[in-house]
């Protein structure tokens, strides 16, 4: 058996495979190795993922995820997880996993729309080309945390219409203060705000909401796609916001002359499928 892992900053898909076909699927909560330590990582796989081995002798760990871009923080997963698992361990980043799902063996560029958001130019075997996606505070355009981050700000400036702006609170039974302890006081905050972006969707046929997502897209294709060669390749999505913001997303596309390939919801089918390839 083998055990492929797809991370994000929310929540963190498992698949275990066995002569290539996945057996078992555990969701826990995000793993990224910027915001936890190596204890807090163990701790997860120790009591959420281990008991459904069953003692089974595993091959080989697949792990990819969001912050494992670099040697010191791949080495904090790769620890935390070899403390529970006694076999090969390969760790990448989520943009990696993004990329071998979506285009296999084949040059495009892949694009991560989830909590945060991401892309490169993939050449078939490995990202050659990639724009610093800088979080949600400085880029992540289009992502969960910083559409979220948009329609709080608008909601706190007065920027929704009063009926909207009631209707917000009530969806999550905030108020403006809790809002800012959650935003400035409280870890994660990018997990908040990506937490309350699913009602863009619940109301995207509000002009200022529909106004809000259409302007985050479109500054990822401007401040991120467009540095690549976009005119000859597909742009291919993954995550949670591409999926769900489908029709806004090929809206935002359409206005920049851009052509979009695959969006699909999770990388783990894809990954599965690249695996079983190798």
């Amino acid at each position: 058996m083998i055990i492929i892992a797809d991370s994000g900053s929310t929540k963190t898909d498992w698949c275990i495979t066995s002569h290539n076909e996945p057996i078992k699927r555990i969701a826990t909560e995000g793993i990224n190795p910027f915001f936890q330590t190596e204890e807090e990582i163990s701790l997860i796989v120790k009591e959420k993922l281990v008991p459904y081995l069953e003692n089974k002798p595993i091959e080989a760990v697949w792990f990819y995820g969001a912050g494992c871009a670099f040697p010191e923080k791949n080495a904090i997963v790769e620890q935390a997880i070899a403390r529970h698992i006694d076999a090969p361990i390969e760790i990448g980043s989520d943009l990696l996993a993004a990329a071998r799902s979506l285009c296999g063996h084949h040059p495009g560029i892949a694009c991560i729309m989830g909590t945060g958001s991401n892309s490169c130019y993939y050449d078939g075997k490995a990202i050659v080309d990639h724009v610093s996606p800088l979080g949600y505070i400085l880029g992540d355009e289009g992502s969960g945390a910083v559409l979220g981050k948009l329609l709080v700000g608008d909601c706190l400036k007065n920027q929704l219409t009063p009926e909207l702006k009631e209707k917000f609170f009530n969806r999550f039974d905030l108020t403006p203060q809790e809002i800012l302890d959650r935003v400035y006081r409280h870890p994660f905050p990018n997990r908040f705000l990506a937490s309350v972006s699913p009602f863009l969707i619940e109301n995207i046929e509000e002009p200022c909401i529909h106004r809000i997502v259409l302007n985050g897209f479109k500054n990822f294709f401007t401040r991120n796609i467009m540095q690549y060669d976009y005119k000859n390749l597909k742009i291919h999505f993954t995550g949670s916001i591409a999926y769900y913001y489908k029709e806004v997303l090929e809206e935002a596309a359409s206005a920049l002359q851009i052509e979009l390939g695959t969006i699909i919801k999770s990388p783990m089918e894809g990954l599965v499928k690249y695996h079983s390839t190798l």
